[in-house]
């Protein structure tokens, strides 16, 4: 019997996928474990396997457009099997599907065209019956589901039902206002999964979780002066946000309460230490995770965000490795920036902003001198830690920072 294979969920994150390449066509065969197509999620390219095997029915995913999750993507199964029964009840679309055979002596025939049925209420009583697609369609069109009449089988609401119901619909009356001035040129471009994902998770982050934010300023001198005598001595060169990543997973053992989340019935406070730090790409940013770091060397911590970050500008991480943290950084530094906020990676208590490291004038005793400071801001999540808590984290990754040789011990 036929396999339908739907769009899988592939971060936590994901509501929709993309079809970013077929590795198949229809008529192929496919054994288990075959590569079956590349699917961009909101955090990566993955290559998705086949989960059974078969000969390859139906491509029901156009290359490039959003799926929604659950959608029907392929059908695997015998050579000539008839779908139809498993295309309407799925109310998929279909972008390619190997043709079904005809009877012994029977000419193949056109498939008829199926009339969309007029929209009107639902007359069984009950749980309503809709496909994931028709109700993804009907949710982003804002149709009322209860208003249609479902053509598939025991009255599925399916895709073409919604689509004849937005035909039907009235096409709205143009609105006579006054003139106004012509608007400047534009070009639109459209939003790739990584950044629908970023806009919904940080306006909810935002929105929910009340942010406050708590600024300092740290001398950096002891820690340059370290770094270049580790440097020498390492395979892979130590950086600055190496070391801000080692410091932190130092400090938040020392105050629980920032490597925690809300939970809306507890604060849950983790017991391991997986620091995520903010790496810039093409569609936006993607937070790979560090962890245990507060268990690993900086040569080693180093090695890995160097590995990470690569792998992050390629799009080719793992779940596994952005997903999880339980405390960010996100370090503009790098571009000058001296002071900003971030805002909270959900579900996290909290994130750090690092700025640039710049030589600024400073008073040491009666005398001024010229030392390099870094300004660094908390945002907190005030449901979870209170300022005192998020100030204490500040002072201990000062000492740190400051005196480096403590992130030995």
């Amino acid at each position: 019997m036929a396999e339908v294979i739907e769009m899988p969920r592939l971060s936590d994150t994901m509501t929709e996928g993309v079809v970013a390449r077929w590795l198949k066509k229809v008529g192929d065969t496919v054994k288990p474990g075959d590569l079956l197509a590349e699917i961009e999620t909101d955090k990566a390219t993955m290559e998705f396997e086949a989960p059974v095997g078969g000969t390859l029915l139906h491509i029901g995913a156009e290359e490039g457009k959003p799926v929604p999750i659950g959608a029907v993507i392929a059908i695997i199964g015998k050579p000539g099997e008839d779908i139809s029964a498993l295309l309407g009840q799925a109310g998929a679309s279909s972008v390619q599907t190997s043709p079904a055979p005809a009877p012994a002596g029977v000419a193949p025939a056109s498939t008829p065209t199926i009339p969309a049925a007029p929209p009107q209420p639902e007359a069984s009583p009950g749980r309503l019956k809709a496909s994931p697609l028709a109700r993804a369609m009907a949710k982003e069109a804002g149709l009322d589901l209860s208003t249609l009449q479902g053509t598939g089988e025991g009255g599925r609401i399916i895709k073409r039902d919604v689509e004849a119901a937005l035909q039907a619909q009235p096409a709205p009356k143009p609105s006579v206002s006054a003139p106004s001035a012509p608007a400047a040129p534009y070009s639109e471009q459209p939003l790739s999964q990584m950044r629908k994902t970023i806009a919904r998770r940080l306006t909810a982050s935002m929105q929910e979780a009340p942010h406050f934010y708590l600024s300092l300023s740290i001398s950096m001198e002891n820690a340059a002066h370290w770094r270049e005598r580790l440097n020498p001595l390492s395979e892979t060169k130590i950086s600055f946000n190496d070391l801000i990543i080692k410091a932190c997973a130092h400090a938040l053992r020392k105050h629980p309460l920032l490597n925690a989340s809300w939970t809306g019935e507890s604060i849950r406070l983790y017991n391991e230490v997986h620091i995520g730090f903010a790496v810039a790409v093409e569609e936006g940013l993607i937070v790979p995770v560090v962890r245990h770091a507060d268990r690993k060397g900086l040569a080693e911590i180093a090695v890995e965000t160097r590995l990470l970050a690569e792998k992050a500008r390629a799009r080719k991480l793992s779940p596994e490795e952005y997903s999880g943290s339980t405390f960010s950084i996100s370090n503009l530094g790098m571009y000058g920036i001296e002071h900003f906020t971030a805002v909270i990676n959900p579900p996290e208590a909290a994130i750090l902003a690092v700025g640039a490291i710049q030589p600024v004038p400073v008073v040491k005793g009666e005398t001024l001198a010229i030392e390099r400071r870094m300004q660094v801001t908390l945002s907190c999540d005030h449901r979870v830690v209170d300022g005192a808590t998020g100030a204490q984290f500040l002072q201990t990754l000062k000492q740190l920072l400051e005196t480096p040789e403590r992130l030995l011990l």
